[in-house]
């Protein structure tokens, strides 16, 4: 069984960046699409990017297209998500979920696994 177990998370300014990692215990990530989603107070949990088994295809929430990146790097069973130009409203905690049986899903739904989450923190 796959778990992933995120880090990278913490306080900064609008406008600043932060890169979050998505790494693997137990197992690894081959073969499993990966997908960063969040929580925000008070909201549901949302979609914000995911990527395929490897690498090839990633797709994006509008809200952080042309923002945020998320890349893989398979030798070392790691996904990131590289976000840049963070916003108040990026703040909430951000979970790594992986799938062995969808690709390019945007539903919690078509994940197995989650990580427990990492808080991202934008003050104004």
């Amino acid at each position: 069984q796959v778990q992933p177990v995120e880090s990278g998370g913490g306080l900064v300014q609008a406008g600043d960046s932060l890169r979050l990692s998505c790494s693997a215990s137990g197992r690894t990530f081959s073969g499993h699409t990966v997908a960063w989603f969040r929580r925000a107070p008070g909201k549901e949990r949302e979609f914000v990017a995911g990527t395929t088994w490897d690498g090839v295809s990633t797709y994006y929430a509008d809200s952080v297209k042309g923002r945020f990146t998320i890349s893989r790097d398979n030798a070392k069973n790691t996904v990131y998500l590289q976000m840049n130009n963070l916003k108040p409203e990026d703040t909430a905690v951000y979970y790594c979920a992986t799938s062995t049986w969808t690709s390019g899903s945007r539903s919690s739904a078509g994940y197995d696994y989650w990580g427990q989450g990492t808080q991202v923190t934008v003050s104004p």
